[in-house]
């Protein structure tokens, strides 16, 4: 049934003919279930098979007068079916259908990111390989830190979303959880073998225990998965904006022909992508706090979790779905300045080789905090002076009782940077 059901739009998922089309789907595999046990007769139940369906507009008229969705829907089914219609949704409840409803919307809709994840993993390990060895300056408080290769920004990003399909995967798991179990969960008006038929035959698991609705820490799990899914895609967003920066410009988004940065400067090229998908990050973060505050509900069910639902659960599913495909669509069309990362690798002269030279005096025998001195001299005169660091390092006669000029230089090397790289790709299983 879900794959029946699987739209190729997330937001077709949510809209109301795909949710009633479920909402038959329970009933009438109900009705069979009910007719196994011999409480609903063959011929009702061809009669039900061939005549059950529904209108949307007239399920809404209904509901003006009715106030409740569900009896609305069964009003307008029972216009379809006729007599035969008083063995549909025997001796259930509302949320029966509601809850389970959901959970294979949540499967129909975890799917679709699921694929989203996945290409993207997949952006991001060719990103990560074809800028290996690229060299470019990590920072750290956003001031230059040391020498690292832009493909190991990808590497991060790239285990991450492995760990991130993991849990989209797991809270999938947690939210396939069907029910139909009656009023308050205690399957007095039907057996619980109708609850085990619905469930296996729309690939859900019966829930072991529920009250009048499915407990809600499964639904806040899948939100807060999803909600940090988008923090990781911010984190991607974050970056490329500041490495967007004019100053820095050191990767930005492609821009394409006729596209547009500024009303009143012609000159702008904006990471708007990269803006949008902050924002959206944002409204995924507050979508599954309400998730957590769902979970508390009064006795056995109250309904202040439904109108939450109707609007966290497609706005967080449609909003991921979006901004994976624009983060897949920004990865893959990045544009990348090697040469200006060579650049602003240069701006602190050498500064940022310092530790290097701090460690190599330790080796030698030289005690931390002695070295530290001696390094961090060097280095403020680089800051004060602009002058080179290892030709300030050369000329320091302490310095030189320790380590030759050509060991120095041989320091200012990027090889031992390349060896590591290749370790934690190693590590990251990006091939």
């Amino acid at each position: 049934m879900v794959e029946r059901y699987t739209l190729p739009k997330m937001g077709a998922i949510w809209s109301d003919e795909n949710k009633y089309k479920i909402w038959l789907e329970i009933e009438i595999l109900a009705t069979e279930a009910q007719s196994e046990l011999g409480l609903v007769p063959k011929e009702d139940l061809k009669i039900i098979r061939e005549k059950a369906n529904f209108n949307v507009k007239r399920i809404l008229e209904i509901e003006e007068t009715t106030k409740h969705d569900v009896i609305a829907f069964l009003t307008n089914v029972e216009e379809y079916v006729g007599e035969s219609s008083r063995f549909i949704h025997l001796g259930m409840t509302s949320s029966d259908v509601l809850d389970t409803c959901l959970s294979v919307q949540i499967k129909q809709a975890g799917e679709i990111l699921l694929d989203d994840m996945i290409r993207l993993r997949e952006s991001l390990r060719k990103k990560a390989i074809e800028h290996k060895y690229t060299v470019c300056v990590g920072r750290s408080h956003g001031i230059h830190a040391e020498a690292m290769t832009f493909g190991m920004k990808f590497a991060l990003w790239f285990d991450e979303c492995n760990r991130n399909i993991k849990r989209l995967q797991s809270a999938l798991e947690d939210c396939s959880i069907g029910m139909i179990s009656g009023a308050v969960g205690t399957y007095e008006h039907l057996s619980p073998k109708v609850e085990e038929y619905v469930c296996e035959k729309l690939g859900l698991i019966a829930a072991k225990t529920s009250t009048q609705v499915i407990s809600r820490d499964n639904h806040a799990y899948f939100l807060s998965v999803i909600g940090i899914i988008g923090s990781m895609i911010e984190k991607i967003g974050i970056e490329i904006r500041h490495l967007q920066r004019t100053e820095v410009r050191e990767a930005e988004e492609y821009f394409s022909k006729g596209q547009k940065g500024s009303s009143a400067m012609p000159h702008k090229r904006n990471p708007i992508s990269s803006e949008n998908i902050s924002g959206q990050a944002r409204l995924l973060r507050t979508n599954a706090l309400a998730g957590v505050e769902n979970n508390a509900l009064w006795h056995e069910r109250d309904i202040s979790h439904s109108s939450v639902e109707r609007v966290v659960f497609p706005d967080s599913t449609i909003s991921l779905d979006y901004i994976l495909n624009r983060t897949i669509k920004l990865i893959d069309n990045l544009v990348v300045y090697p040469e200006k990362m060579i650049e602003n690798l240069n701006l602190t002269f050498g500064l940022i080789h310092s530790q290097k030279v701090l460690l190599e005096l330790a080796k030698r025998g030289v005690q931390r905090q002695a070295a530290y001195v001696i390094v961090q001299r060097n280095a403020m005169k680089t800051w004060d002076e602009k002058k080179d660091f290892l030709e300030s390092l050369c000329e320091d006669n302490e310095l030189l009782t320790y380590i030759s000029k050509s060991e120095l230089e041989e320091l200012f090397s990027y090889k031992k940077i390349f060896e590591s790289v290749d370790y934690i790709f190693n590590k990251c299983e990006i091939e």
